[in-house]
């Protein structure tokens, strides 16, 4: 886990792409590839996956559900790799994240006989879930020795510019990226506001709280349309969000504020 000290590295259940992400991105550092072209490449990826669910190709749709999410790993181990991080490219995938989900869920509750009321429940619910495991990961790297700090705890104020990268692009990224994510960030800040506080998390924790990141959800929707449990996704998600209060309870009531 290169964004953290060795010591607070953790089993991350969600980023099991990461090898096949740090080996593409090697493959590409000497090359004009950016990472930023990266990003882009795994949106064409969660495109056809969502052309494969409107064809009930599922066992296709699963293939390039998990390769969206391992090309996901490489735009950042490219950036790392040639030393170019950036805002923009931050941003840029993030925004790609939830647009995605978005459209997954939307091609889900299309093609079965999901609600599309208990659909959008689902997708805030995801959207919390990612929000929750966020929001405890980037406290920890923030914390870390060393740990990568381009993904701040409190996204409030627009960043400036890194080298390689303008500020006119950094600000309409960021105000693309408070609008779609800053509810779901108020939502989870307020329920753990002083989680900041911690000096850092056990990796047993951070072990169980990447069960809600991104990487991790999307593997359940693969398990679920290659066994063709397509009408089980959204409730499944709903019912998931139980998870939130319990992994905040253990926050507040075991890992104390140093």
């Amino acid at each position: 886990m290169s964004k953290l000290a060795s010591k607070d590295q953790f089993i991350d259940l969600s980023d099991y792409g990461r090898p096949f992400g740090t080996f593409l991105a090697k493959q590409l550092k000497n090359t004009r590839f950016t990472p930023i072209d990266v990003t882009l490449l795994f949106g064409i990826s969660g495109l056809i996956a969502i052309y494969c669910i409107l064809q009930n190709h599922y066992y296709w749709a699963g293939f390039f559900i998990i390769l969206k999410s391992i090309i996901d790993a490489a735009d950042g181990e490219l950036a790392r790799i040639k030393n170019t991080p950036s805002y923009t490219g931050r941003y840029l995938d993030s925004i790609f994240d939830i647009i995605l989900n978005l459209m997954f869920l939307s091609t889900i509750c299309y093609v079965s006989k999901t609600s599309f009321v208990f659909t959008i429940i689902a997708f805030i619910c995801i959207q919390l879930q990612g929000t929750l495991y966020n929001y405890y990961y980037v406290i920890l790297r923030n914390k870390s020795v060393g740990g990568d700090a381009t993904s701040k705890i409190f996204e409030y104020k627009t960043p400036k510019a890194l080298p390689g990268e303008k500020q006119k692009s950094v600000n309409i990224m960021f105000f693309i990226y408070t609008i779609v994510y800053g509810k779901f960030d108020q939502i989870i800040h307020s329920l753990d506001p002083n989680a900041y506080k911690v000096k850092t998390f056990p990796n047993w924790f951070m072990t169980f709280v990447s069960l809600y990141g991104l990487g991790f959800q999307l593997l359940i929707i693969t398990f679920m349309l290659v066994f063709d449990w397509i009408e089980v996704i959204v409730p499944f998600f709903i019912v998931y969000s139980v998870f939130i209060f319990i992994l905040i309870s253990i926050r507040r009531l075991y890992i104390n504020q140093i």
